[in-house]
């Protein structure tokens, strides 16, 4: 163990960045830590187990549930609940907030948004799935019931941000907009250990992520800027890589990894885009910017749009800056 920092060891060595917190958000964060296990014990033994398959059910977004979806949901539900630092959970999983009515809560000062279980529809094949997270300090008093104010916040108002990804190992990569750090699960000891301290998004990248079988619908701007990527030219270094896995946080890791594009365009099926706002562009964008990258819709910084719905959806380029700013430079040209 020599050497080796646990997540609660730095959660705790950096509370000192949050003197108005008192400790809430550092437990908030580990709350988040100890359901991202029991969730990434079900999905290393989904081959084993009834978990696998279509739970019956359709969420709030008109997409069929898994029944992880279902389970992942309930585990940080509870973790939130039991913890007492959340007042407000808004999940994908449902169509209102939930709100925490146990009475260690009455008095807690965060709300915590969160896709359960990003990219499920990969579990039964085995791909890498994962859990996106972001943080807001309620801005109504405490002891009293939160309101659409205190969810509906600017994203440049989180907190802290992360996701984990349940992959060839599992990691929680989370901001509290001091830089971007990464904890590997250690499975022999059953904690997440520091392996990727202050990550920086490539400055330049070669990679292009995107659902290309929906080209069609593409903007031309986008259209135009795929093609971009395949042109030949040593300059600079093209043709890039295609690279779509289908599940947003894998799809962002890699990137932020090996530098890199991830576009998620309106199309004429989606006119509004489809990813949502409160729980997976914001803190993508929020880790994206704070490891040096640049996160917009093609338009605006993903971070200053309002939000108006708890479901909001949005179009969504994020990556290393370079790269994005070019595409915005398509998107204008072409419109």
């Amino acid at each position: 163990m020599s050497g080796i920092t646990t997540l609660g060891q730095f959660i705790i060595e950096k509370q000192a960045d949050f003197p108005y917190a008192k400790g809430e958000l550092s437990r908030l964060l580990r709350d988040i830590g100890i359901a991202a296990k029991i969730v990434n014990r079900e999905v290393n033994k989904a081959g084993l187990v009834d978990i696998l398959g279509d739970s019956g059910q359709i969420n709030v977004q008109g997409e069929g549930q898994k029944k992880l979806d279902v389970y992942a949901d309930e585990q940080f539900i509870k973790a939130l609940q039991s913890g007492g630092e959340c007042c407000v959970v808004a999940s994908e999983e449902h169509e209102n907030p939930v709100y925490m009515q146990s009475g260690v809560s009455k008095n807690a000062k965060y709300i915590v948004c969160i896709d359960p279980l990003d990219g499920s529809s990969n579990i039964d094949v085995n791909v890498s799935v994962g859990t996106i997270f972001s943080i807001y300090r309620r801005l109504s008093d405490t002891g009293v019931s939160c309101n659409s104010n205190d969810i509906l916040q600017h994203g440049t108002q989180q907190v802290a941000a992360g996701y984990v990804i349940y992959g060839s190992s599992t990691m929680l990569v989370y901001t509290t907009g001091k830089g971007v750090n990464g904890f590997t699960l250690d499975p022999s000891i059953g904690e997440f250990c520091l392996s990727h301290p202050d990550m920086k998004i490539p400055e330049a990248g070669n990679i292009y992520s995107i659902n290309e079988g929906n080209y069609s619908k593409f903007p031309n701007g986008v259209k135009q800027y795929i093609k971009y990527c395949q042109m030949e030219d040593a300059a600079t270094q093209r043709p890039y890589a295609s690279r779509y896995i289908g599940s947003m946080v894998a799809d962002i890791h890699r990137n932020l990894l090996k530098g890199g594009i991830f576009l998620y365009p309106t199309t004429s099926a989606h006119p509004n885009g489809k990813l949502r706002l409160m729980y997976e562009c914001n803190p993508i964008a929020f880790i994206i910017e704070q490891a040096g990258g640049r996160a917009t819709n093609g338009y605006q910084r993903i971070l200053d749009i309002e939000p108006k719905t708890l479901h909001q959806r949005t179009a969504a380029f994020l990556g290393n800056t370079a790269m994005v700013k070019l595409l915005e430079d398509f998107l204008l040209k072409h419109q």
